[in-house]
């Protein structure tokens, strides 16, 4: 019986041979376990093998795009890899808050391993920048930008099978000389703290003892370039900032301060309502703040900027203290070297389709501000939908067979509902009238072609927009929840020049509105419906709007506490 205990305890250690020994000592039992060890076995590289088969998801960016993708993502039927340089996602429509002080820097931000938290997996990220995109092999290099003290390389390589490429842009200067070197940006958090620090920077150097007043109104002349959104708000929070705050505790140069807006078009806020526009020009001339629209900018030099007049072609040039660029956005480099391999080297944004996949890769998605979708126009396919309409091959389309397809087409190609409603149009059929405005039986395709000829006037570019690649991400993940789903039943339009139809409903970006703080305690905002709304009220919606729109209660909170603190003490000028 000892022998037996021994033996046990022995087999026990070992369970590879208790199996052989038991089977062969006890012959039932361990016929019994012999045959249960096998089919756990077999149970376990099921599971193995089930887990290697999980296609690989790599998701480039953390800001809008890639964020709200992550957020939707059902990750229980795919392993997802995040890389970007950065460990956090910023609130940037919150950016010109920060560079003044009215909200602080981390109130923005979340950090990323908070928001991938998952139930039904785990999502591995790598805080990285990529550097090369291999669509053929579908790989990606990646290089870390962790301190280079710490062991180990910084350089690896990541396979996929479906590649999110939500980068965003890069500050575009024109290839204006001095840009890079002398002005300040506003895309990341750490531009705003710059931009913060070096405001103080001015103000300190004004005061020092021995300079002249011409010195002083150039140490306190700040420059923004730039009239769009990004831009008017930042001039309006760095109004508010020196009139509110700094000016009392900098009582002895208050009155060099000045704040210049340069516009190289006509007007500022371009993208907004005509009355927006002018009610931001009208509030800042009252607000003595300087708009110089039809201006635009030849070079930056270390204190001065050279402008050109559009109008009469005459050059000035502006003496600062400090230059902030906000003109648009451009192509990151690794982007563009991928643009090339895909034969888009021509272009200067990477296109994709209506379904947000890269043109040329059939497995990789672009979203947010670093692609624009390239919407088909209808008279591109105005023969097959001709073709597809026309059942019977009578070479004529009838109103019955023209509305069998129209939802079809209006899914497709929404430029038709955007024109319809342009036109004030009822129905659709409206459009196959003849010139006099008579209802027509049938259309040949000379007519068909000529009722649709003025659609695609209606096509417009997508925003560089938070919005825009917020919702483009959600849309994706949706996809790839359903995707098998969708491949089996699928739910989009109908495919004109084959049959069967389109897996997934094309995108369609719903605007919601845009905002426009002008300081003050007052605010622009651009709703649906036509519906415009300026004032103090206005602001007051901007607050809630953008206190809900936070990714986080916790960031939610901190914001808020920030508003209220700063109406009650102010905003700090300490330079940190």
């Amino acid at each position: 019986m000892r022998g037996f205990t021994n033996l046990s305890r022995a087999l026990r250690s070992h369970s590879s041979y208790s199996k052989l020994l038991l089977l062969s000592s006890v012959s039932t039992g361990g016929l019994l376990v012999y045959a249960e060890s096998n089919i756990e076995g077999r149970k376990q590289v099921e599971n193995n093998q089930s887990v290697s088969e999980k296609k690989r998801i790599v998701v480039l960016g953390t800001g809008w795009a890639g964020t709200s993708f992550l957020k939707d993502l059902d990750i229980s039927s795919y392993d997802v890899q995040v890389v970007s340089p950065r460990n956090y996602f910023a609130f940037t429509p919150l950016l010109p808050s920060v560079t003044c002080g009215t909200v602080e820097a981390r109130s923005i931000v979340e950090p990323v391993r908070n928001i991938i938290k998952k139930r039904s997996g785990e999502i591995q990220f790598c805080e990285a920048e990529c550097l090369k995109i291999d669509p053929e092999n579908n790989k990606v290099f990646c290089r870390s930008g962790i301190n280079d003290n710490l062991v180990g390389h910084n350089d690896f390589s990541l396979q996929y099978d479906y590649l999110v490429v939500a980068v965003g842009a890069q500050v575009n200067t024109f290839n204006t000389p001095g840009v890079m070197e002398h002005c300040h940006f506003l895309k990341e958090v750490e531009d705003a703290q710059r931009i913060r620090r070096t405001v103080i920077d001015c103000f300190e150097k004004a005061v020092i003892p021995g300079q002249s007043e011409e010195e002083r109104r150039t140490n306190l002349h700040f420059v923004i370039v730039g009239g769009g959104p990004t831009g008017v708000e930042f001039a309006a929070e760095l109004h508010d900032f020196v009139h509110e705050d700094l000016v009392k505790i900098y009582p002895s140069v208050k009155d060099f301060v000045k704040i210049t807006l340069v516009q190289s078009g006509d007007h500022i806020l371009n993208t907004f309502d005509e009355r927006i526009s002018s009610f931001a020009e009208q509030k800042f001339q009252r607000d003595g703040i300087e708009v110089l629209t039809g201006c635009r900018v030849i070079s930056v030099s270390d204190n001065s900027i050279n402008t050109k007049v559009k109008s009469t072609g005459e050059h000035v040039e502006v003496p600062y203290g400090m230059v902030v660029w906000s003109t648009g956005v451009g192509t990151r480099p690794f982007v563009k070297d991928f643009m090339e391999q895909i034969g888009q080297g021509k272009r200067r944004v990477l296109a994709a389709d209506e379904w947000l996949r890269v043109k040329g890769c059939s497995n990789v998605y672009a979203l947010g501000d670093c692609a624009t979708v390239d919407q088909r126009q209808v008279m591109e396919d105005i023969s097959v939908i001709f073709k597809a309409a026309d059942k019977d091959d009578s070479g004529t389309l009838t109103i019955e067979e023209f509305r069998d397809v129209l939802e079809d087409i209006i899914i497709r190609y929404p430029q038709v509902d955007l024109y319809l409603k342009s036109k004030h149009l009822l129905e659709a059929t409206d459009l196959l009238r003849d010139s006099e405005g008579n209802e027509r039986e049938e259309v040949d395709i000379e007519g068909f072609k000529l009722a649709l000829s003025h659609v695609d006037s209606q096509m417009k570019s997508l925003p560089a927009t938070a919005q825009v690649a917020a919702q483009q991400g959600t849309y994706l993940a949706r996809c790839f929840n359903r995707w098998e789903q969708c491949k089996s039943n699928p739910e989009g339009p109908r495919r004109f020049k084959s049959s069967g139809r389109h897996e997934f409903l094309p995108f369609r970006y719903r605007h919601l509105g845009q905002f426009a703080p002008l300081g003050g305690e007052q605010a622009a905002a651009e709703l649906p419906g036509d519906w415009v709304s300026m004032g103090r009220s206005t602001q007051w919606l901007w607050y809630s709007i953008y206190a809900s729109k936070q990714v986080s209660w916790r960031t939610r909170y901190l914001v808020v506490g920030d508003w209220v603190r700063r109406s009650i003490f102010g905003r700090d000028s300490s330079r940190i």
